[in-house]
């Protein structure tokens, strides 16, 4: 019954301006503390590149983000929102293609995003890569558990490790993620950010935020300590560079 009230109602989205409506089985952008952070993270300086001695390539990667894993297509819509000419956002499950695609010509946003049935990364640079993908690695049994739960966390592993390589020169990717797991034993800090070392990555930034939905202030939820002391993150990261020869 939720499912359906969201589809047909949809859900308002402050940081859009606007309201998404959600598919079953397709992640509903009710908990809009992780899309306030996309909203308000500082764009990378490589966004604005501008002037002559800009090729034509590097002036369209400018300006040209990814969202990956785009779901309900809200983070797409966003990132219209704050100015590039052109936003991919790529999935895999026919629903959440069928949703992105509907919300994005509701919104009016077809002529800069486009949706691709693309397995991660789509073809091309670009100057911000985003994704907030399933936020708990665990194995998904039902429909609507493959919005929550990453298997083996391959989707967060997937992203980091082709991170760079889409990446155009100054760009930036975002990882937006709860740190649930670690409340909940399922993964470390240290162990993601081993991930980031791995994958060639270094961290500009991270910008924090609480939730605020009702399941963390109420004291009888199975998972009341984890939800309590839950923190959802925006992870600014870039290549690293490489170390100086002697």
């Amino acid at each position: 019954m939720g499912a359906h009230e969201w589809r047909v109602k949809g859900v308002n989205v402050p940081a859009l301006g606007g309201s998404i409506h959600a598919h079953y089985g397709v992640f509903s952008p009710v908990r809009g503390e992780y899309l306030d952070l996309v909203l308000a993270a500082p764009l990378p300086a490589s966004t604005a590149a501008t002037g002559t001695e800009t090729t034509s390539a590097a002036a369209d990667a400018s300006r040209t983000a990814f969202d990956i894993g785009t779901g309900t297509g809200v983070i797409a819509a966003i990132l219209a929102g704050r100015g590039f000419d052109r936003v991919i956002g790529t999935d895999t499950a026919p629903r959440a293609l069928a949703c992105a695609r509907e919300n994005v010509a509701r919104l009016g946003l077809t002529d800069t995003v486009t949706i691709e049935d693309t397995d991660l990364f789509p073809s091309g640079l670009a100057a911000l890569i985003v994704c907030n993908p399933p936020w708990i690695p665990g194995a998904a049994v039902t429909a609507t558990d493959h919005a929550v739960y990453d298997p083996d966390g391959q989707m967060l592993q997937g992203f980091l490790s082709g991170l760079a390589s889409h990446l155009a020169p100054g760009g930036e990717g975002w990882l937006v993620l709860s740190d649930i797991a670690e409340h909940l034993g399922l993964r470390s800090r240290d162990a993601l950010l081993d991930q980031f070392d791995d994958a060639g990555l270094e961290v500009v930034a991270r910008l924090d935020t609480k939730p605020v939905h009702r399941k963390a202030a109420d004291a009888d939820d199975p998972l009341h300590a984890a939800r309590a002391a839950e923190v959802t993150s925006l992870w600014r990261l870039r290549a690293a560079s490489a170390p100086e020869r002697p």
